[in-house]
């Protein structure tokens, strides 16, 4: 008997193409696509959680006209604590029923891993009126805080932990891209099966893995794409650049320029502090809270020639900052720089960290980048399980 010849479909050289990129990426970099995915879904909802399990450290009843100095509550806490490193910053609510926070944090560059690269992250929450510390919490151990360090840079040191993380993540972006190519349908007939699942005659669990692999990661691709460049921009300065340029023109923000203290002769005023609270509080009384530095250094560990009070418009979110500069002599308001002066580019420079984790889209963006979440988060399994099926098919023809 003769044999039946069955002619083999055409594949346009872009999907072959295609479709070895994204099997060779993904068997390459699937587990840490699996991981980062992971810990970012489940960091989505962290103030939601956090929050409420810290509910009683949050609120307070206003039992004084006014709250307590600034200074003395930073002399209570350390006075109480004890802790070597001098406190970092407060955390000021606009709601008066809220108490404040105030920071240690301290790194260490030279650490190779998360553990050694931070020396001191702790919350504490104080009474404002009557300055009894409510609740301490070391965040370096916590369990979001751990999650986003995994996220970031697998709990290596993030200033080069970062780029194993962020390659896999560009690969990831070719996976969405590729998988796209693959996704698209030759014609209308094959269309609709691409969309939905159609299981009616399937029995097998090859297939049932293969169209969850195929429909679902469809569906998310786009949003994951949003949230892998997002991501991408915090470790690689190029892709910042480019989207500084796209938006204003520069590939640099604006730098501020540091302005020399006219009161730099003057006795420092012990309540410089309160001058500053009090003087932002009547500027910004429809803002979420503002953040004082209480150390007298910046980010770098150089010393800070003023104050700098960030605003933050809404409780959450990171987009909506504006920025008072004050005297750390005599607490004279010296610049302003309110959001809605922003150039293009710093907005968003601002916004970038909401838009990654979803908040920025506020509830329904939370959920729409966990379900996508987890979506990325199965894509290196049941496409690990499809590949391996073949050569399972494979070793049997054998």
């Amino acid at each position: 008997m003769k044999k039946k010849h069955h002619h083999k479909k055409k594949v346009s050289p872009a999907k072959r193409w295609s479709a070895r990129l994204h099997l060779w990426l993904g068997l390459s970099v699937g587990i840490i696509v699996f991981i980062v995915s992971l810990t970012g879904t489940l960091f989505v909802f962290k103030d939601e959680i956090q929050n409420r399990f810290r509910k009683e450290a949050i609120y307070v009843k206003e039992t004084a006209p006014a709250p307590l100095p600034v200074n003395t509550l930073k002399e209570k806490v350390n006075l109480e604590l004890q802790e070597k490193f001098p406190l970092n910053s407060v955390e000021i609510p606009l709601d008066r029923n809220k108490s404040y926070r105030f920071l240690y944090y301290e790194k260490n560059k030279k650490g190779w891993n998360y553990f050694e690269e931070v020396k001191i992250n702790k919350l504490v929450y104080v009474n404002q009126y009557n300055g009894k510390i409510l609740a301490v919490y070391d965040e370096k151990y916590s369990f979001f805080n751990i999650l986003k360090y995994i996220h970031w840079s697998l709990l290596l040191n993030s200033e080069w932990g970062k780029y194993v993380v962020g390659i896999p993540t560009v690969l990831f972006i070719i996976m969405l891209i590729t998988g796209i190519v693959l996704w698209w349908p030759k014609n209308k007939k094959a269309r609709k099966g691409r969309f939905w699942f159609s299981w009616e005659n399937v029995k097998t669990w090859k297939r049932r893995n293969y169209d969850l692999h195929n429909v679902l990661g469809f569906y998310a691709s786009f949003i994951a794409l949003l949230m892998s460049i997002t991501g991408i921009y915090f470790a690689y300065p190029y892709v910042k650049n480019a989207i500084h340029f796209t938006l204003s023109g520069a590939a640099d923000l604006p730098k501020d320029k540091e302005i020399d203290s006219p009161d730099s002769l003057m006795a420092k005023n012990s309540a410089v502090y309160d001058l500053t609270a009090q003087q932002t509080r009547k500027l910004y009384p429809e803002s979420a809270s503002f953040r004082i530095p209480l150390s007298g250094k910046n980010k770098k560990g150089k010393d800070l020639k003023n104050i700098p009070v960030t605003i933050y418009g809404e409780e959450g979110r990171f987009s909506e900052r504006s920025t008072l500069v004050f005297d750390k002599y005599s607490g004279k308001l010296l610049a302003e720089k309110p959001h809605q002066k922003l150039t293009n580019a710093e907005k968003y420079a601002n916004a970038n960290y909401d838009i990654h984790t979803g908040s920025y889209f506020g509830l329904f963006g939370k959920i729409i980048w966990f379900i996508t979440g987890l979506i990325c988060t199965s894509l290196p399994v049941t496409g690990f399980l499809v590949w391996w099926g073949k050569q399972k098919k494979q070793g049997k023809k054998i």
